[in-house]
């Protein structure tokens, strides 16, 4: 603990991903935990890892903002219940890692502390919104992370950022508290350094609990023993780059993804392009996120739309324009795409794509403002790559699969089946270990010793 407290003095001031520190309170249970240990303890799977709690998820007695000037001095009474596993199998909170406001947005910067810098390149983005996670990872400040996900917030910046984030099927991982119980689009995932460790942290956070009802029972040890035997032989694989022709992706994050998708033939995989109809995923986007904004932010721009951030306030704007036919088209739409893409898997195995659609932009930009030279204003289609698989509940991890000229990561985007999580594990831990990624370090933690 004390050498991941020193690693934070040392590269927290350049990057800002830890926000709120815990440093008494973890010394103290690194204290304890050490005693434990000498004592010849039983030691629970996470035993003394220091680990990072995005800043939208509530830990008692330390202070949780949303990374909003409205919860400044917000201090919790009580730990959210992924906070809870995480601390029953011996995780140590490290601190608090920085969001955009109420996580919206793919570039973390917030009133209230400013912008998280990527640890490869300090004038880009970290991502969003668990920008705070993944750049607090890539640099040693904490060993394991937690993230949420709504249409690609864990693993937009896990690309960026060169680590792994691992979206799950909903009701894998319980969530509570929650505004929306019945929520399909928010999950909360483990983010980490490899493979291994994504799926040790999916072993705690996973598992039924009555107070999130989509929550269902799983066996833990499934996750662990994929990574352990690694493999794609046999299997079949479809990969698109740009959800067949739906996304504009960047020319050199294009040709990384494409020699990625060589590795899985050579790790003797069956591997295709081929990709559903997926032309409607924007307006199912469009139809279908509006409501998610109404239910959360609506009764706050009465009173404080002037200092919330003003993406958010148009979101939410937008959804309480839609009307119910609207709402219902969106869901019908959704329906539809869910059945071409369940027939399209049936004959597949695992279907890949790029993570996202360009490398890390400029920290000042709220967002991709152009791809290979051409604007893509303000819509959504930086994040499709990563929506289309929250729209429909599928499994996907993000994890690094080479990097650019400028030495700034490219991420590779494994989806698999509906609950299909060891089988992404699995795929994920054999490109992994055909291609090891951690082999290079970040310059900041270069630069902080």
């Amino acid at each position: 603990m004390q050498a991941v407290l020193a690693r934070i003095d040392a590269v927290n001031p350049r990057v800002n991903a830890v926000v709120t520190l815990a440093r008494e309170s973890a010394l103290r249970q690194a204290r304890l935990q050490t005693a434990a240990l000498r004592r010849g303890a039983t030691r629970p799977p996470l035993f003394g890892v220091p680990v990072g709690i995005k800043d939208v998820t509530p830990t008692r007695g330390l202070r949780t903002t949303y990374g909003s000037k409205l919860f400044e001095h917000h201090v919790p009474a009580e730990d959210a219940l992924v906070v809870e596993r995480l601390r029953a199998a011996g995780a140590i909170v490290v601190g608090k890692t920085n969001t955009p406001e109420f996580a919206f947005g793919p570039n973390t910067v917030n009133a209230l502390f400013g912008a998280t810098r990527n640890p490869w390149a300090l004038a880009l983005t970290a991502g969003g919104s668990s920008g705070g996670s993944a750049a607090a990872l890539a640099t040693g400040m904490c060993t394991l992370a937690e993230g949420t996900d709504l249409g690609g917030s864990l693993r937009g910046p896990a690309s960026f950022c060169g680590v792994v984030g691992f979206r799950t099927t909903p009701g894998l991982i319980p969530r509570y508290p929650s505004v929306l119980a019945w929520d399909t689009y928010s999950v909360e995932g483990p983010m980490a350094r490899t493979v291994a460790d994504a799926a040790l942290l999916l072993s705690v956070m996973a598992g039924a609990d009555e107070r999130a009802p989509l929550s269902y029972a799983v066996d833990p040890r499934d996750f662990v023993a994929a990574v352990r035997a690694p493999s794609v032989k046999g299997w079949r694989l479809a990969w698109t780059a740009d959800l067949g022709g739906l996304v504009l992706v960047e020319s050199e994050v294009r040709a990384v993804f494409e020699q990625a998708v060589g590795v899985f033939r050579t790790l003797g995989a069956r591997v295709e392009g081929a990709c559903p109809d997926m032309s409607d995923v924007p307006e199912i986007v469009r139809l279908t996120r509006g409501p998610l904004m109404v239910a959360r932010h609506a009764d706050k721009l009465a009173e404080h739309r002037a200092v919330l951030q003003e993406g958010l306030v148009e979101n939410t704007e937008q959804g309480l324009a839609l009307s119910a036919r609207d709402v219902a088209q969106g869901e019908l739409l959704r329906t539809r795409l869910w059945h071409r893409v369940r027939e399209f898997l049936a004959a597949r195995d695992l279907f890949i794509t790029p993570t996202a659609a360009v490398p890390p932009f400029p920290i000042e930009q709220p967002y991709a403002q152009e791809i290979d030279g051409r604007p893509v204003g303000k819509a959504l289609q930086r994040s499709y790559l990563t929506y289309a698989f929250s729209v429909l509940g599928l499994p996907a991890i993000s994890i690094p699969c080479g990097f650019t000229r400028r030495g700034l990561p490219v991420g590779l985007q494994i989806v698999g089946h509906r609950q299909g999580e060891a089988t992404v594990l699995r795929a994920a831990a054999a490109f992994e270990a055909a291609r090891p990624w951690r082999t290079r370090v970040p310059p900041v933690v270069q630069l902080g010793g």
